[in-house]
């Protein structure tokens, strides 16, 4: 297996210090890089393992943190941080750009080909980055069907691949069209991928916090999306330095 090594970062974002988790693949040259955004619940070990899984076929990937380094276990606690958030498009961008200065900054990344995937609220942050005209190579998010205000995906650079549930009441069908609708008037190389009878949040396994309605882990989707994931790498941003990436079974499921 590659060695990887990790570290954690802290950053300014949001009035707040975030806690990143940063996965450096093995040896000294520049790098494809990957921002990553976590769930509304914030980072935990399984979040951390997707930037270790990245870095593992080749990529420089920042795992960023939303929530000041506090994992919400809560879930009303954890809307009452993310809806004013997901409200506001303008704090999103900020804590997505201070992450991708963080990024940028590290040695082994390649400035000039860096992407962004995202899972929730982390995935709208990343969609915004878009949004917002930021040079990515590629855009993923799970869970993250986010509309924009008006005309600004046309600002999006790059492909965009998107996964949702098919029983996920927050990502309603209207949802789905409203976004269908955005990336095709903004003429964005789009994709959305449904997978059939998922709940929100089927891509992270159960956790030891309150039950909420509408989500429920999936197994196979939350396998199947990830590899989705790094065929949008592999697609549009490849490692070429030491071989090229090859789809993995994705971060482990321990908690």
């Amino acid at each position: 297996m590659t060695t990887v090594t990790t570290r954690t970062v802290s950053y300014p974002a949001d009035g707040l210090t975030m806690i990143g988790h940063l996965a450096l693949p093995a040896g000294v040259d520049r790098r494809p890089a990957v921002l990553i955004g976590p769930e509304g619940t914030g980072l935990n070990d399984f979040q951390r393992r997707r930037a270790d899984a990245l870095a593992e076929l080749g990529y420089v990937a920042l795992a960023f943190d939303i929530n000041g380094g506090r994992w919400f276990t809560d879930p009303q606690e954890m809307l009452a941080h993310a809806l004013p958030l997901l409200a506001d498009p303008d704090r999103m961008r900020d804590i997505g750009h201070a992450a991708l200065d963080v990024l940028r900054a590290e040695p082994r990344t390649d400035p000039d080909r860096i992407a962004g995937i995202g899972y929730g609220t982390g995935g709208a942050i990343v969609l915004e980055l878009g949004r917002d005209g930021v040079d990515l190579r590629a855009i993923g998010t799970v869970n993250a069907l986010t509309t924009g205000r008006p005309g600004e995906a046309a600002r999006i650079r790059c492909p965009v691949w998107a996964g949702v549930g098919s029983e996920d009441p927050i990502m309603p069908a209207e949802q789905l069209d409203a976004f269908a609708a955005e990336m095709q008037a903004a003429g964005v190389d789009w994709r959305l991928v449904v997978y059939g009878g998922a709940l929100h949040a089927f891509h992270h396994p159960p956790v030891d916090q309150a039950v909420r309605s509408g989500v429920g882990h999936h197994p196979q989707h939350a396998q199947r999306a990830w590899r989705d994931i790094v065929g949008l790498l592999d697609e549009c941003l490849p490692v070429t330095a030491s071989g090229e990436p090859t789809v993995t079974s994705g971060p482990s499921t321990r908690n």
